[in-house]
């Protein structure tokens, strides 16, 4: 049983893989969106329970708008390749949070908490979008299933994959501190440089899609460069090296320009 018990769980991993949106990367995927939302917007609830809102109506009016525009470019994209499912059971919600940190991030199932310390950054509505896309980037990538997937595999082993497969929602429950803590205390899991990069990359796409300016990202990392208070480097520190991200940003950003020049929707990749 025991030389048995690798090839097993080879055949288990691959079984759940599933892939990323336009970049057709394979991941894992051992958790239901269903059981993942239902903890995601429970904890949003939490945190708009206890962070304040921000009081600036302009500003508060604008996240909101910039997330309607992109997250209407990314069901437009799963309408037209037949990907309705994949997004059946999102509820976008968009706020902006009173919190003088520069910081923003996603959650499961369309939340968004963006907080205004990040605004001396963004300084634009398209600047904004960069910020809203690339987090939109995460969700409908599901980078956080996939950390939570990479951790249970890591850490419980084949008995426990064989329970989150089978749905066990006892073992999704008893697993979410890997991704959030329920109690007030949101904090994600770190993504990878992987995803980071892929986030960016598909930022860029649907910020463009949705009518957006996506060589303003190139412009937000340099502003956030310049400033190397605690508040930016802790947004920044679970992200790719300065340099590296605005490289690649610049060989992204031509490709993306093209959506936002034509309005073209980007094909789905396979």
């Amino acid at each position: 049983m025991k030389k048995l018990l690798p090839a097993l769980l080879a055949v288990i991993m691959l079984a759940s893989c599933s892939s990323v949106m336009m970049t057709g990367r394979r991941q894992l995927n051992l958790v239901s969106d269903a059981e993942l939302n239902q903890l995601s917007f429970a904890a949003y609830k939490q945190l708009k329970d206890s962070v304040p809102m921000s009081t600036d109506r302009t500003n508060s009016a604008m996240v909101k708008r910039v997330g309607t525009n992109i997250s209407a470019a990314v069901e437009r994209y799963m309408r037209q390749n037949g990907l309705e499912e994949q997004i059946a059971n999102f509820q976008w919600e968009y706020n902006l949070f009173k919190v003088n940190q520069v910081n923003a991030f996603a959650m499961p199932g369309g939340k968004i908490a963006v907080f205004d310390g990040i605004l001396p950054k963004t300084m634009t509505e398209t600047g904004m979008a960069v910020v809203v896309g690339h987090e939109i980037a995460h969700v409908v990538a599901r980078h956080s299933a996939e950390r939570y997937s990479q951790q249970v595999a890591a850490q419980y082993g084949g008995a426990i994959l064989g329970a989150v497969i089978g749905g066990s929602s006892t073992t999704v429950q008893n697993g979410v501190g890997l991704l959030y803590g329920i109690g007030g205390q949101m904090m994600l899991l770190k993504y990878s440089r992987k995803q980071e990069y892929e986030a960016d990359e598909l930022g860029l796409i649907l910020m463009a899609m949705a009518g957006y300016n996506p060589n303003e990202a190139i412009t937000f990392w340099e502003r956030m460069t310049k400033d190397n208070t605690k508040s930016v480097s802790d947004f920044m520190s679970t992200h790719p090296s300065d340099e590296k991200r605005i490289a690649r940003l610049k060989q992204v950003a031509p490709v993306a320009m093209q959506y936002y020049k034509t309005g073209i929707t980007p094909k789905v990749t396979k």
